[in-house]
């Protein structure tokens, strides 16, 4: 509602309420509109629209792909989200990823822990309620100087500034946006990743990521010992998250499912299967093993089933895993992202061991025989190395074309001595062009980095640690961060302001009138920042 149409509103109410007489309306109406998301599922269900529109947008158009990055404090998604408006002028199509490994390294009780879901599950909820919260606190900090603003203009009578001011209010873009949330393997059974999902919900979650590992041998995407379970147990969960969504009322909920499968080699249990040719069987018909002809091939403990028309003796671990066929991964892969699809699923996601555009294209052309607007949410890793990754492509490339590569060893590429070459240079424009690319030719309409402010947390501090605590001292911070600020237009540096000091001052007005004793007076230092 226009803010002129609040104030209204509110007049009337409070005229309806004698005894709210100290209330004024335009303070009221300022109140509310700076506070645009009353809860969690309000959340969820305007962002699940958001994320509707965009999938629908990129089937049309495949430029018109989504990005995000991982963020493990509220704090760090809010200036996010602030620097995007700064450069970019809106937020569309810039999304929020929740990492279930920076929840686990970062956020838990029990200090760092490895991604393996040991984290407490209470965690991956508190931290999407904190990011909603700095969110709002952004929009809450952008309008209240556009308010302040406007009253200046009234005050000076000029009826023009007054005027743009106030459409900047009614048409303010939130700072609010989707979130795409990692519940990880589910924490447990169906049961508990509906409870689960239920409180990422409440807490503003549009969006839930579930992988097909076994829950309590859950592993990092990216190391090896993963463990998948059959399609049965996993489209349970995902049924579940389903109808979590469901019974909040978030009816455009999106799940994205995560398939494991492609660095998996091993399943906990065997599926169940009740005729040749259904699920259960072709999950089975993957599993690693020998045929026999009688039992005299059985050894004590030995599993044998029927697949294929023949009877398998399965191999099987010490730890009592069973082993797929090596080389069977991409396979597994499409036949999981097929199910999820065809079961409930909105968005895949393929976790891969490189960023290699033609590997994922052939996976997603396979897929999309059968489902032919399956989309990717995908994870641009730091656990890649980029750089070495994208030189050794272009190496391979020029070999395959027969040039010459005399002056390069494909086994050093990363060396500081390529950076300034023709290999390297074009190595770093098929980095820069990855996400466009791998939007239109492989279906990603989702690209993510999951870790990346947890490094650049980790590069920062060391930089002002090195200079602070050397030679630099206090010129370190004045010159590597303050100064930064300033040049750059980072609202933290009037720190006060950003932590809510001016919208304090105005609500004490509010609140006692004249009587308010506020921060923002002429000892308060953040003035040395005014006009700079």
């Amino acid at each position: 509602m226009p803010y002129a149409n609040e104030i209204d509103t509110l007049a009337t109410l409070i005229k309806q309420n004698p005894s709210w007489g100290a209330i004024k309306p335009e303070y009221a109406a300022r109140m509310r509109v700076q506070n645009r998301f009353k809860t969690g599922l309000d959340i969820a269900k305007y962002t699940a629209r958001i994320m509707r529109e965009d999938m629908a947008a990129y089937d049309r158009d495949s430029s018109q792909y989504t990005q995000s990055l991982g963020c493990w404090h509220g704090f760090i998604g809010q200036q996010k989200l602030i620097s995007i408006k700064k450069h970019f002028g809106s937020t569309q199509r810039r999304y929020l990823y929740l990492s279930g490994w920076m929840v686990a390294a970062l956020r838990s009780e029990f200090g760092p822990l490895p991604d393996q879901s040991m984290h407490e599950k209470t965690s991956v909820p508190a931290l999407i309620e904190e990011l909603y919260t700095f969110l709002r606190q952004a929009d809450a900090w952008e309008l209240n100087h556009l308010f302040r603003a406007l009253e200046e203009a009234q005050k000076a009578g000029d009826e023009a500034k007054a005027k743009d001011i106030l459409s900047q209010i009614d048409n303010h873009e939130t700072h609010v946006v989707p979130i795409v949330a990692d519940i990880d393997a589910g924490f447990g059974n169906a049961e508990a990743t509906y409870l689960l999902a239920r409180k990422m919900i409440e807490a503003g979650a549009c969006c839930i990521q579930i992988e097909n590992q076994v829950s309590d041998e859950k592993q990092c995407g990216h190391q090896d010992g993963k463990v998948t379970v059959p399609h049965a147990d996993f489209l349970a969960k995902i049924n579940a998250v389903r109808l979590a969504f469901l019974e909040l009322g978030v009816d455009d909920g999106v799940i994205v499912a995560r398939t494991d499968s492609l660095g998996a080699g091993l399943t906990k249990q065997i599926a169940v299967t009740h005729e040749p040719g259904d699920l259960g069987d072709l999950y089975n018909s993957f599993l690693d093993g020998d045929y026999i002809d009688s039992a005299s091939d059985i050894d004590n403990g030995d599993v044998v089933i029927k697949s294929q028309g023949k009877l398998l003796k399965v191999k099987r671990l010490a730890s009592g895993l069973f082993c797929f066929k090596p080389g069977s991964g991409e396979d597994r892969v499409v036949l999981d992202c097929i199910t999820s699809l065809q079961h409930g699923a909105d968005l895949l996601w393929i976790e891969t061991e490189k960023p290699h555009i033609g590997q994922i294209k052939g996976m997603v052309d396979r897929i999309r025989e059968v489902v032919p607007n399956a989309k990717l949410v995908y994870n641009n890793s730091p656990s890649f190395n980029w750089t070495l990754n994208f030189r050794q492509q272009v190496f391979d490339a020029w070999a395959a074309e027969g040039k010459d590569l005399s002056g390069y060893d494909r086994a050093r590429l990363m060396s500081a001595d390529y950076d300034d070459t023709e290999l390297g240079r074009l190595a770093d424009q098929w980095t820069a062009n990855f996400q466009r690319d791998a939007a239109r030719e492989a279906g990603i309409f989702h690209h993510l980095i999951t870790l990346p402010t947890y490094h650049t947390a980790a590069l920062s501090t060391d930089n002002l640690a090195k200079g602070y605590f050397g030679d630099e001292g206090m010129l370190a911070y004045v010159a590597g961060v303050q100064r930064q600020e300033i040049r750059q237009g980072i609202a933290t540096v009037k720190h006060q302001d950003m932590a809510g000091s001016n919208i304090g001052d105005d609500h004490k007005e509010f609140f006692a009138g004249e009587a308010a004793l506020k921060a923002g007076g002429k000892d308060n230092t953040m003035g040395q920042f005014e006009n700079i």
